[in-house]
Parts: C-alpha cells; sequence; structure tokens
C-alpha cells in the first residue's frame, strides 16, 4: 500500500491527465494537491511511484502518467464516485418517459441513454428468462407455402417467425398441432417447455405426423428465440474515437467483437456482485482489440424476474468516478422501469 501522500499524488495525476490528456509535471501536481510540498518532494514521490510501477514517463523530459498497474490502484482503492448532477438526472428521467409494449424496448431505449450521455459504447443485458413462462402459440397460415408460427411469452413479449412449407404439408393438421402445443407447454418456463420439446412432444406429434421434424426444428428456433438473452449495444461508433485508424486489422476486430453475442456475454461478466460495480481494463479483457479499452460494468435487480448488466465501453483514459457514479444511478432507474413494466402483467 502507499502513503497517504503517495495516493494523493497518484489520484490527482490520473484526473489531471484524464482531463488533459497530457503527462503531468510536479509544478502542476504543487498547485493541485490539497496540501503544501514542495516540488522536489512531488518529484521524489512521483520517482518512487514510477519505481514500483504506478506511473510512467512517455520520453525522457516528460511528466509521468497512469500506467495499467496505477489505474488498478487507482480503481481498487482511490476511485470515489460523483454524485449524478440533477440535470443529468432529469434527462435520464425524461429519456426514459414513454409506455413500453415489450421488454426488449425498454433495454434497447437503456442503452442508447446511456451512449448518448457519455458518448462512449454501451451495452445492456435484460433480465435472465428462467421464470418466463410461455402463454400463447398459434400458427397462422398465410399461402399455400408459408407460415407464420408466433408465441407469446409472460413478460408480453411476441416472437414470430414465417416458415416456407413443402407441398406435402397437411396444414389440416395445425389446429392440432397448435392444441397440443398450448395444451402441454403453455404456462411452463421456456427453459422447459425447450426441453419437452425434443423429449416430450415428438412422441406426440407422431401420432398425426409421419414425419415431424421440420415443424420440431421451426418451433424449436422459435422458442429459443424467446428464451434467449436480450441484448443491445449502441454507440459502436463511439470506438471509433479511440481506436488506432493507422491499425486497419484493430478496427475491424473491434466491430467483429460488437457483433458476436458470445464475445459480448464475456465481456459483460454477469458473475460481479449483486451490489457490485466492476471496471476491468484492456490488459484484463483477453483481447488485443481491447487493449486500449476499459468496460464498467454493474448489474440491476427486478427481483423475481432475474438480474441484467449494464456496461460502458470506452478508453482506458475514462472519467471513472462520474461513470461509476452514474452506472449507480442509472441501474435503479433502468430496474424501476422494468419492475413497473413487469407489475402490468403480474396483476393481470
Amino acid at each position: 500500500m502507499l502513503s497517504q501522500r503517495q495516493d494523493a499524488i497518484l489520484r490527482e495525476v490520473v484526473r489531471i491527465f484524464t482531463d488533459t490528456g497530457q503527462p503531468v509535471g510536479s509544478k502542476t501536481l504543487m498547485n493541485q494537491l490539497p496540501f503544501h510540498v514542495s516540488s522536489a518532494t512531488i518529484r521524489n514521490e512521483m520517482a518512487v511511484l514510477e519505481e514500483v510501477g504506478y506511473l510512467e514517463k512517455t520520453h525522457l523530459s516528460s511528466g509521468r502518467i497512469p500506467s495499467a498497474m496505477g489505474y488498478r490502484y487507482y480503481l481498487d482503492h482511490l476511485v470515489q464516485p460523483t454524485s449524478v448532477p440533477q440535470d443529468i438526472a432529469q434527462r435520464i428521467d425524461d429519456d426514459f418517459g414513454k409506455t413500453y409494449h415489450q421488454i426488449g424496448d425498454i433495454i434497447e431505449q437503456s442503452a442508447k441513454i446511456l451512449s448518448h450521455l457519455t458518448s462512449y459504447t454501451a451495452i445492456t443485458l435484460g433480465p435472465e428468462s428462467n421464470s418466463i413462462l410461455l402463454t400463447g402459440f398459434r400458427i397462422v397460415p398465410l399461402n399455400p407455402h408459408q407460415l407464420m408460427a408466433i408465441i407469446v411469452t409472460s413478460d408480453n413479449n411476441v416472437e414470430n417467425n414465417i416458415y416456407t412449407i413443402d407441398d406435402d404439408f397437411d396444414t389440416s393438421l395445425i389446429e392440432k398441432i397448435v392444441n397440443i402445443v398450448n395444451d402441454k407447454l403453455v404456462g411452463k418456463p421456456l427453459p422447459k417447455v425447450i426441453k419437452m420439446l425434443h423429449e416430450d412432444v415428438p412422441a406426440i406429434l407422431s401420432e398425426y405426423m409421419y414425419s415431424s421434424d421440420g415443424l420440431l426444428d421451426m418451433m424449436d428456433t422459435l422458442f429459443k428465440k424467446a428464451e434467449s438473452e436480450k441484448y443491445y449495444v449502441d454507440g459502436q461508433l463511439n470506438l471509433l474515437n479511440y481506436a488506432n485508424n493507422e491499425d486497419l486489422s484493430q478496427v475491424q476486430s473491434l466491430f467483429s467483437l460488437m457483433n458476436q453475442s458470445t464475445d459480448l456475454r464475456k465481456l459483460l461478466d454477469p458473475s460481479i456482485a449483486d451490489d457490485g460495480i466492476k471496471v476491468r481494463l484492456g490488459s484484463e479483457l483477453g483481447s488485443d482489440a481491447l487493449k486500449n479499452y476499459s468496460i464498467i460494468t454493474a448489474n440491476y435487480d427486478v427481483g423475481h424476474h432475474g438480474k441484467g448488466v449494464i456496461a460502458l465501453l470506452g478508453p482506458t483514459t475514462m472519467h471513472y468516478s462520474q461513470l461509476i457514479g452514474l452506472l449507480g444511478e442509472f441501474r435503479v432507474e433502468l430496474a424501476k422501469r422494468l419492475i413497473d413494466y413487469y407489475s402490468r402483467y403480474d396483476d393481470s
């Protein structure tokens, strides 16, 4: 651990470098520290911080900047979240202020609000689907060669897909199929529905159809779509503001990562503690494309409907104290909006 004076110096170096983007010298620090010491004393303390790896020079005659180790120490021991200004809180309330008819609309809007507020890339992962029930299933013939399958879930989410059918498909069986699904699967959690679709339903359908493989694949795809986690990304282009535009492969890797749900899932790290807000630096993200970036993640809780995650992806030089404070307030507001949404259907 560092001394109180060294803590104060490191905190100020991070703050000034974040604000200016310029290396910080002892004379600049002397006017900013909350106590008075000589420039020589500050230089000595900065030399110690450099020796232990928390500060580094960009070239021989420059001041110092925080190293990755310095940022890690700052985040673990020194960062102090700031309160959200009233005008920002009001803006969040205004931007959320409308009626939502789909859970995904709230999740998508939250990512847009965060991105617009910060000018960084925002990612929102919706609550897990384990408690969501199947409440309705329909198959609607559109023409002799196409069907639309529609499902409704307990969070008022509606999913549909259009399927092309073979000429020999017996459309007279549609009503029986719908009745079977509604009788056997409606009212059950989506993970249970998908399990029964593979284990129980094929034997029942075989009484009516010689082969139900195509139909089961159709329903399986639709139910998995409803069960899949809802996540939205907004502000992807903001990543380019901090990318090395001369390195085309890095830019391509960044956008490839943003389009891969598995990679995003790893970034979001939903395993953080219930009340936790976590910052991971580029060297901790496991991707060379993200070496100059950091991600701040926070979870939110909507009771028995589950938990989700919000995140901001931006440069290592983000204003962490402001953004940690913002995410702390924002997740409370998002949870309130989701609980209000769910309550309309919990009571029905």
